[in-house]
């Protein structure tokens, strides 16, 4: 599967095209050690330390604040990992590598299975499944010079005051709220992708208020440079703001970039860095969660996921998308590129509850024949609601506007949209901003799996929220 839920179509908009990708020439491999990952699951939180009755003693004031503004209650998923039980597994000579609190796991890495025996056999481990298998060997791209990447010319100047974005931003009606001077201000939303290739250099993206950076595949490594450009073309969906160019559905609001999906492979322990991001975008204060990655193949079979596991339920990172409203986080998916694959269902998290699977339509609003189709295996109603993922414009790595297909954009762009409503009703949770977008839907009236509730108007959202 396509774990990065865009696909580029510069072929049919030749006036906007671009080179998409640095030139193979100098590209070396290097062989890697064999080493592996595995996800560890514990019983429980005996003896961590902490109580969900002082929570200022390990969430963060951010995370406490929206909790408090929600009347959420903080719960046992918000505690952390017990200690004891994490150094245990260490000293059975595995490396941590991260954790996700909300499913009491946490991943380690090893060159040597035999020590996994000795890790299973610890009476807190409840189960203990490998999620990463080092490749062989990793491409190394020549360092790019990024910054003779970008276009010297002029940019566009149409008409619409939205330039290229002008379709996908009033389809859904975000250009009223817009005018009343709600653009996602004081919204702070993380977007969690691939890499933001040159997202810091592209002029059209240089007012973007961006509050801080996390790679959670190479901690360390700056995301600006990673040669994958996915992210950086999803926060452009949002966040451009260059007027008669191309303006996105919130280009007011704030975000954090956060780097979940590891390009060298498609593994499971991509889900795990998935849960990390989210947790770590609930310690920010975030509002809103946008993610345009999803799963359901890998390079192991034995890691692949299967239809009747799609309840929101049982994969890692659907589990922790179906918490996150409780959390006070508004979450968003990709719904999955796979209408026209073998699959043809919506990928995980995108079945998660409580949060919003974003399909795509065409810009005369009829569904694109790759957007995946729901419903989930328990009877839910995905996807949720649908945005322009076709011939979606954004900015490309040398900074100017390009098309697009994909959920991957339609999704960022309803995350924006979303953004406009989260302004105007600061204390309307989660769940009731969900469930005016289900409400105001073109499809409200008959949900179905292939549009959900169809294409909401926010302006119609927002009479919902005032009643």
């Amino acid at each position: 599967m396509k774990r990065l839920l865009g696909l580029l179509v510069a072929a049919l908009f030749p006036v906007l095209a671009t080179a998409q990708a640095a030139p193979a020439d100098g590209v070396r491999y290097v062989k890697l050690p064999k080493t592996y990952r595995y996800r560890i699951s514990f019983t429980d939180k005996k003896d961590c330390g902490y109580s969900v009755k002082h929570p200022e003693a390990f969430l963060s004031p951010k995370a406490i604040e929206r909790r408090k503004r929600y009347g959420l209650k903080v719960d046992r998923h918000d505690l952390p990992l017990t200690r004891a039980y994490v150094d245990a597994v260490k000293k059975q000579g595995l490396r941590f590598v991260n954790q996700s609190k909300w499913n009491n796991t946490a991943v380690f890495e090893t060159p040597d299975t035999l020590r996994l025996k000795a890790v299973a056999a610890l009476p807190f481990v409840k189960g203990v499944r490998r999620v990463w298998i080092s490749p062989d060997s990793v491409a190394v791209e020549p360092a790019l010079r990024r910054d003779t990447l970008i276009t010297a010319t002029k940019g566009d100047t149409l008409t619409s005051y939205y330039g290229h974005g002008d379709r996908q931003v009033t389809m859904l009606a975000a250009d009223s709220l817009q005018r009343r001077g709600f653009r996602g201000e004081g919204v702070t939303i993380a977007v969690i992708d691939g890499g933001f290739f040159n997202a810091d250099l592209i002029p059209g993206l240089k007012g973007v208020k961006v509050l801080g950076t996390r790679n959670f595949v190479h901690p360390g490594r700056s995301i600006f440079i990673d040669q994958q450009s996915h992210g950086m073309m999803v926060l452009s969906c949002i966040a451009a703001n260059t007027p008669h160019e191309l303006v996105g559905t919130a280009p007011a609001a704030s975000f954090y970039l956060l780097q979940s999906e590891d390009g060298n492979s498609e593994q499971l322990v991509e889900e795990d860095n998935w849960c990390a991001a989210v947790e770590y975008a609930d310690s920010l204060g975030c509002d809103i969660v946008t993610s345009s990655l999803g799963y359901y193949h890998f390079d192991h079979k034995e890691m692949n996921h299967t239809y009747r596991e799609l309840d929101g339920l049982t994969a890692l990172n659907s589990r922790s998308a179906s918490l996150a409203a409780s959390r006070g986080i508004l979450l968003l998916n990709s719904a999955g590129n796979s209408g026209n694959d073998l699959w043809k269902k919506i990928g995980f998290p995108a079945d998660g509850r409580d949060m919003l699977a974003v399909g795509a339509v065409s810009a005369n609003k009829l569904n694109t024949n790759f957007s995946s189709l729901g419903l989930s295996a328990d009877g839910r109603i995905k996807p949720d609601v649908m945005a322009m993922g076709r011939a979606s414009a954004v900015y490309d790595i040398d900074g100017r506007v390009t098309r697009v297909n994909g959920t991957s954009f339609s999704c960022p762009t309803m995350a924006g949209a979303a953004a406009l409503l989260v302004q105007m009703f600061p204390k309307k949770r989660p769940v009731e901003i969900i469930r005016a977008l289900h409400e105001s839907g073109d499809n409200a009236a008959h949900p179905d799996n292939v549009f959900g509730y169809g294409i909401p108007d926010l302006v119609k959202a927002a009479a919902l929220l005032k009643k």
